[in-house]
């Protein structure tokens, strides 16, 4: 039986205990800002991105009693930098997903680098043209580059920034591919011959195969999670709230799985992994089946087996988190478009034709020898 809990917020995302001295507070525009202060000594101040390289070191170097230095140039106004710290501190940017923000960040990281310095009033539609074109050997790269550009000054038209914003009218590049492998039935036979009932790996597949969450929830669920049976979370790439029964195949692999923290498929340590870790820990899970798979492709075969089961395309979001009816109606197509082959398959028969068209009358066969 499964043990309810309530859920856990997703602001609270970090070990318990909360590491020794490190204290949070929030600016004036409700951003997350971070410290380090042992007793009554003066407060550190730490990078406000939570979780990432700079903010360990720092907060590593506080504890140690080191100078904290920030890699964050001080940004000169009018520049291309200032207003993407002016953008971080926008309700547009606080309503991304911190799986959204995370990956913009990269990227204005590496834009920023070349460009940060210059006029931001400078930016024309060639510039963003151009940046698109530098990668368009890696088309998902070009397309999330722009996305996080368009993101950025349309925020800025919207705030008067600017006159016009210079990514109107530029287009993504076309993505000529059918993204990660699906899984085949044979792939989970095979997997789980490798993996027995009790181990994280087996554990892993059912989570991901039985539930539909993305490796970012798979790789946090936990027991706080599920309440009455039923799983309970906001889905950390869209925000979307997603409530999913809990089968009685992924109950059983859970109650048969010993665990060690908060998230089912925690650390050694006890610690949930991180989206990116989960997903090359379950790549090398695979790699030892013999299962030329991954996380993704494992959550396909989930879309697909329930689109062949009759899902609609409401129940695939319900079940899947999306939203906008595109994804779900890409299985329920190729679904529909199987039912409809193997009910239409017999009517290529020449026997059905030859059945189905009916003999001609004697009069018809009169009528056809006077015309002649």
């Amino acid at each position: 039986m499964i043990h309810i809990t309530a859920p856990q917020s997703r602001e609270n995302e970090m070990p318990r205990p909360r590491p020794p001295f490190l204290h949070r507070e929030s600016s004036r525009h409700g951003r997350p800002c971070w410290y380090v202060r042992k007793g009554k000594g003066p407060r550190v101040r730490l990078p406000d991105e939570y979780g990432t390289d700079e903010f360990w070191s720092a907060y590593h170097a506080a504890i140690a009693g080191d100078a904290v230095t920030s890699k964050k140039a001080r940004s000169k106004s009018g520049s291309l930098r200032w207003l993407v710290d002016r953008y971080r501190e926008s309700s547009d940017w606080s309503r991304l997903s911190m799986a959204t923000r995370r990956a913009r960040e990269n990227i204005f990281r590496r834009v920023l680098e070349t460009a940060g310095e210059e006029p931001f009033a400078a930016v024309a539609r060639a510039d963003i043209v151009a940046g698109r074109d530098r990668r368009r050997k890696t088309p998902f790269a070009a397309n999330d580059y722009l996305k996080a550009l368009r993101g950025l000054f349309r925020w800025a038209h919207e705030a008067q920034f600017i006159d016009a914003d210079p990514t109107t009218g530029v287009k993504t590049i076309s993505q000529e591919t059918v993204g990660f492998k699906t899984w085949t039935e044979h792939d989970v036979a095979q997997f789980e011959a490798r993996w027995p009932l009790g181990t994280r790996e087996r554990l892993a597949l059912a989570i991901l195969l039985y539930s539909g969450l993305r490796r970012g929830d798979a790789s946090q669920l936990g027991r706080q999670h599920i309440r009455d049976g039923v799983i309970h979370l906001r889905t950390e790439k869209t925000g979307t709230p997603v409530f999913i029964p809990v089968l009685p195949e992924l109950a059983e692999v859970i109650e048969a799985t010993p665990s060690t923290g908060l998230a089912f498929i925690a650390t050694p340590s006890g610690a949930a992994m991180t989206k990116e870790s989960f997903g090359n820990w379950f790549r090398d899970a695979c790699d030892a089946a013999g299962v030329s798979g991954s996380a993704h492709g494992l959550r396909k075969l989930g879309a697909t087996r329930a689109a062949n089961n009759g899902a609609t395309v409401a129940q695939l979001e319900a079940i899947f988190g999306w939203t906008g009816g595109r994804m779900a109606s890409l299985y329920t197509r190729e679904a529909d478009r199987a039912r409809l082959a193997r009910d239409a398959i017999s009517k290529l028969s020449k026997t059905e034709t030859e059945t189905s068209i009916p003999a001609p009358s004697n009069q018809v066969r009169a009528r056809g020898r006077n015309s002649l």
